[in-house]
C-alpha cells in the first residue's frame, strides 16, 4: 500500500506516491486554476491524483511489478484547514472562493471508484473497508510535518519552520507534529504586527504585519516605491540586483529580511523551540537575504537562546508532499509512521 501525498498552491499543484517511510515517487504537476472556484481546483487535484497512479501503473507494467493500491490522500493548502473536518475556515484570494471549500469531501468523491484508490493493488478487489481516506492540512504545517519526519527537523523535539517566499508562513511542530491551535492557526507568524512594515497592507487587509514587508511580492513592491528599476520585474531580479551590489537593492533586500529575522526572534523568544528551519524561494536566495535576516534574529534574542540552531530546509520541494502524506499515514494507522 501506499499514500498519495498533494501539495496545493496558489500556482500549480504537485502530487506524487509516498511510500510508509518518506520515500516519494515521480512528482507530477498541473497549473493550479486559481481562480476558477473551488470545484475547478478540486477537479485538477482529483485529475491529478489519477494521473500519478496511471503513472505509476504503467511504469509498473514496463518493469513487470506489482502496483500497490493508493489506501489515504494526504493534500497540503493554501489557507487556514480545520483538519479534522478537511474544511477550509479562511483563505486569501490567492484561491478564489477557497474559505468553506470542504477539500476532504470533495476529494473523496471525486476519487470514489477511480482505480487505484482505496488500499487495493490495481484490478482487485477492495472490499468494503468504506471511503477514502483523505487527510487536509495547511501547506505550511505539511512542509513542517516532512522536516520534522525526514528533513532538517528529523529528531528534534520541537521547531519552529518558517517558509518566506509569496507569503510568509510558519508553523510550531511539537513532538513531530504540527501545532493547530483552538482556532486553526497556530504559527500564522505572517500577520504579526512588525516594526517597518507600517502603513503597509498585508494580504490579510490589515495594514502593518510581517507579510507586508518580508514576503517576495513585498520586497518587489518595497523596492519599486522607492524607485527602483522598472526593469526589475520581480522579487528574483531584486534580488540578483542587491547580490550584484546595487545600493538600493541591497537596502530594501536587508530591510525586508531584517524584519524576518525580528519575527522570528518574537517567536522564539516565546517558544523556545530546539531548531528553527527556514525554507522558501528567499530563504534560496543565498548570503544577500538569509545573513541580515540571521543577524536580525541574533541581535533580538536574550543570551540563553543566541545560539538557537537555525537552519535551511532541507526536503525542497517535495517537503509539504512528504509532510501531507505523513498525515494519511496516520489516518490509516498512527503505527505506521514512525516518531
Amino acid at each position: 500500500m501506499s499514500v498519495l501525498g498533494v501539495d496545493l498552491g496558489g500556482t500549480k499543484i504537485a502530487a506524487a506516491l509516498v511510500t510508509a517511510d518518506g520515500v516519494p515517487g515521480p512528482v507530477l504537476t498541473v497549473p493550479t486554476p486559481a481562480h476558477d472556484g473551488p470545484a475547478a481546483i478540486l477537479d485538477a487535484v482529483a485529475g491529478l491524483a489519477r494521473a500519478v497512479v496511471a503513472d505509476a501503473v504503467a511504469s509498473a507494467g514496463a518493469a513487470g511489478a506489482p502496483v500497490p493500491g493508493v489506501g489515504a490522500v494526504g493534500i497540503g493548502t493554501a489557507g487556514v484547514v480545520d483538519v479534522g473536518r478537511g474544511v477550509i475556515v479562511s483563505s486569501t484570494d490567492a484561491l478564489t472562493g477557497w474559505a468553506g471549500t470542504e477539500v476532504a469531501a470533495g476529494v473523496r468523491v471525486r476519487l470514489a471508484g477511480a482505480s487505484g484508490f482505496g488500499g487495493a493493488a490495481d484490478g482487485e478487489d477492495r472490499g468494503s473497508s468504506g471511503a477514502l481516506p483523505v487527510f487536509v492540512e495547511n501547506d505550511v504545517d505539511a512542509h513542517a510535518a516532512g522536516e520534522a519526519w525526514l528533513g532538517a527537523a528529523a529528531g528534534a523535539s520541537s521547531a519552529l519552520m518558517v517558509a518566506v517566499g509569496t507569503g510568509v508562513g510558519a508553523s510550531v511542530v511539537l513532538a513531530g507534529r504540527p501545532l493547530r491551535g483552538a482556532h486553526h492557526v497556530a504559527g500564522e507568524m505572517g500577520h504579526l504586527p512588525i516594526g517597518g512594515a507600517d502603513g503597509l497592507r498585508c494580504s490579510c487587509g490589515r495594514p502593518g504585519h510581517l507579510e507586508s514587508i518580508g514576503s517576495g511580492p513585498a520586497l518587489h513592491r518595497l523596492y519599486r516605491a522607492r524607485g527602483g528599476d522598472a526593469a526589475a520585474l520581480d522579487t528574483r531580479d531584486v534580488v540578483a540586483r542587491a547580490s550584484a551590489g546595487e545600493a538600493l537593492a541591497l537596502r530594501v533586500v536587508e530591510e525586508s529580511a531584517s524584519a524576518v529575522g525580528r519575527a522570528i526572534a518574537a517567536v522564539v523568544t516565546v517558544l523556545d523551540p530546539a531548531v528553527v528551519v527556514v525554507g522558501g524561494g528567499l530563504a534560496g536566495a543565498g548570503p544577500v537575504w538569509w545573513e541580515p535576516m540571521e543577524r536580525a534574529l541574533r541581535a533580538e534574542v536574550i543570551d540563553v537562546l543566541a545560539d538557537v540552531p537555525l537552519v535551511p530546509a532541507a526536503l525542497g520541494g517535495t517537503a509539504a508532499i512528504v509532510g501531507a502524506a505523513r498525515g494519511a499515514w496516520a489516518l490509516l494507522d498512527p503505527s505506521d509512521v514512525e516518531e
